[in-house]
């Protein structure tokens, strides 16, 4: 897995300070798509120990809130298996933080019914991530001033409630 960037201090992408991993990889190919560099799964630099490192040194900062996933794509196949180690050491050595995931494809139809089902690693990230946006961004449904999300159609999800009812429940912001 290559990775387009690391943001050691990031507050537009979930609550509070957050490190944010831009994986590359993206067979979405949205619209108006802000990383539009990232669809290619070789864009940018490879993805290994120094950059676990990294995250793992800015993630012990006090100030910081979680991590956050996005890209790209994390939930293709190629990148979940990379980001379950990852997401496993963060919430081992980190418990209280929150860990994130943007992602373009929906939690019912492409997340339950398919990637739960027949990829191995889907269970296994999901056990770790604490809140989902869902939905691939849709231009004409951008909308200034959304928190946490580009466009109407995309979903703020709290995965363990999620997971638990098998159907999309929202993540109250206001926790």
């Amino acid at each position: 897995m290559n990775y387009a960037d690391i943001k050691k201090v990031d507050i537009a992408n979930g609550t509070g300070v957050r490190v944010s991993l831009f994986v590359s990889g993206c067979t979405h190919h949205c619209k108006g798509c802000f990383n539009e560099e990232a669809w290619d799964f070789n864009y940018g630099t490879k993805y290994d120990e120094k950059a676990e490192q990294k995250i793992m040194n800015e993630l012990n900062h006090s100030y910081v809130s979680g991590l956050t996933l996005l890209g790209g794509e994390p939930l293709e196949q190629a990148n979940q298996k990379e980001l379950v180690p990852l997401v496993k050491k963060v919430k081992e050595k980190f418990p209280e933080k929150s860990i994130w995931c943007y992602t373009g494809y929906t939690f019912e139809k492409d997340i339950l019914e398919n990637m739960y089902k027949n990829w191995e690693t889907t269970p296994e990230l999901l056990k770790y991530i604490d809140v989902l946006v869902d939905g691939e961004f849709e231009e004409e449904n951008k909308k200034v001033g959304l928190r946490f999300k580009g466009s109407t159609n995309q979903r703020i999800l709290d995965v363990k409630e999620s997971l638990k009812n098998q159907k999309a429940i929202p993540f109250a912001l206001d926790k």
